[in-house]
């Protein structure tokens, strides 16, 4: 019987060449330099792939200033991984003649089971796999994002190695994935988007991805309930040793149709994927937002299964949407409770402005931040944090109030006395910072040099206090459960 460490490493040395390949071939590509595949070469060496790149061609000596092959079982070394964008009736006799030379091959190509006309062509993509001994990605499938590998599908991607691997059956939304997460702080391990996934499932994926230590937190768009059992399995075997959000497609009617028009995807009982986010931990979400909003949490706050998430306490500008917010919080479950009067009588001294409420949320006009130039928040804070020990403090700001009524460093003191704050109780509860803004480019600006900054610090920044209701609420959902699970390891 394979030992569960066994496992992790036979898991990493299987997709190990997958996430950095050593050697990459490129099909597809023309003399003329016009076509994808040829886009594809350029991208990677732009963005740092090193080692060799091996186009195949019929004919052509050589392709972008590099020496090209007839055929993938030709190159000089084993092929890692095989970027394949030519006409989808050409690629299994392709596949047939790898003669074991390729270890993945990831297939561009559409006109395969997404449409009636080519699932017959479909699996004879698959039985020609099997005959050249390669594993494939797709087909209908736009690639991979590996910034460990410097390989990447997509024009705009971060360099920066991080925690957050993702499976996605949608290149196209799997794009949208790394850009916007890029912009809110996400840093990946890995995008891999599988298409149809005919060899690779999400599943293979989910295993590798539980068993890579540089794996902190895993992220599934799925539209098929293909292997719906196994994925079960595979989540309820990992009792959520890692978070896993999932953001599934088709789950109405029409986005089933849509779904199966995509990738030839059965979406399966809507139900079903409730049930098996309750029994498993997961965390299961209905918007792309959502489903960045939960990375981007998952990533910077650590879960504190001794002490899950129910109280809040709220410090920010502006009553009403204290009040929203609240209201956003208690429909999420979670409460935004009344200090107790030890904190009240601290916080009654630092005497501030009139028309500031402390009694949780914590509602402070304009006037009451500008106090001493804006490092009044510290005040408020240190004297949250040393005293009421919360378990997750929101601090809302609207920016656009600032604009034009008070100096330009208030706003600036404001967020830098937060950030000192948190970096003196780094072991008080989950700290979340609300940047409202009005869409005014010069205000966006600043919110995102604000934000960068909070990043840095290991702060995340939401735009609006009813996501971070929902990010919360699943960041408590997550910490009951681990606590279940060590509770019941330990009896």
């Amino acid at each position: 019987m394979i030992n569960a460490e066994q496992e992790r490493v036979d898991l990493l040395n299987q997709f190990g060449p997958l996430f950095a390949p050593r050697t990459v071939a490129v099909v597809g590509a023309s003399t003329k330099g016009a076509a994808l595949a040829n886009i594809f070469i350029r991208r990677i060496r732009s963005y740092g792939y090193s080692g060799p790149i091996y186009p195949i061609h019929p004919t052509a000596e050589t392709i972008e200033g590099l020496p090209a092959f007839p055929n993938l079982c030709d190159t000089p070394e084993v092929i890692d991984y095989a970027y394949i964008a030519i006409a989808a009736a050409q690629v299994p006799q392709l596949l047939a003649q790898a003669n074991g030379h390729v270890r993945y091959a990831q297939v561009i190509s559409s006109g395969f089971g997404e449409s009636e006309d080519g699932q017959e062509l479909e699996q004879a993509l698959v039985s020609a796999a099997r005959t050249g001994g390669v594993r494939v990605l797709g087909p209908n499938c736009m690639g991979i994002y590996t910034p460990r590998g410097k390989i990447t599908y997509t024009e705009v991607a971060s360099s920066e190695i991080g925690g957050v691997g993702i499976v996605s059956q949608s290149g196209g939304l799997g794009t949208d994935i790394i850009r916007r997460g890029f912009v809110r702080g996400v840093k990946f391990s890995g995008l891999v988007s599988i298409g149809n996934s005919v060899d690779i499932s999400a599943v293979d994926l989910l295993r590798f991805y539980l068993a890579d230590r540089q794996t902190k937190v895993i992220g599934l768009y799925l539209e098929s309930s293909k292997n719906g059992r196994e994925l079960f399995n595979v989540l309820r075997t990992a009792r959520a040793k890692k978070p896993v959000i999932i953001l599934k497609g088709g789950r109405s009617i029409d986005g089933a149709i849509a779904a199966s028009s995509h990738t030839g995807s059965l979406a399966g009982d809507d139900r079903s994927w409730n049930a098996l986010a309750k029994q498993t931990g997961s965390v299961l979400v209905e918007t792309l937002s959502d489903f960045i909003n939960q990375l981007l949490t998952f990533s910077y706050l650590t879960p504190r299964p001794e002490k899950p998430t129910q109280h809040v306490v709220m410090f920010g500008n502006g009553g009403g949407a204290s009040v929203l917010g609240t209201d956003a919080f208690s429909r999420m479950g979670l409460r935004v409770p009344r200090f107790d009067r030890k904190t009240l009588e601290v916080l009654g001294t630092i005497q501030l402005s009139p028309g500031t409420s402390i009694a949780n949320p914590i509602d402070a006009p304009v006037g009451t931040m500008q106090q001493n130039d804006g490092q009044v928040a510290e005040q408020i804070l240190d004297a949250v944090f040393s005293n009421a020990d919360p378990q997750a403090l929101v601090m809302h700001l609207s920016m656009p109030a600032f604009s034009g009524r008070t100096k330009a460093e208030v706003l600036e003191n404001l967020i830098s006395a937060a950030l000192r704050s948190k970096k003196r109780y780094p072991k008080c509860g989950h700290f979340l910072l609300v940047l409202r803004s009005d869409g005014n480019p010069e205000i966006d600006q600043r919110k995102r040099e604000f934000r960068e900054r909070a990043i840095s610090l290991g702060i995340p920044v939401y735009d609006e206090l009813e996501e971070t209701a929902r990010c919360l609420a699943a960041m408590s959902s997550y910490e009951k459960f681990i606590g279940t699970r060590m509770l019941s390891e330990s009896t």
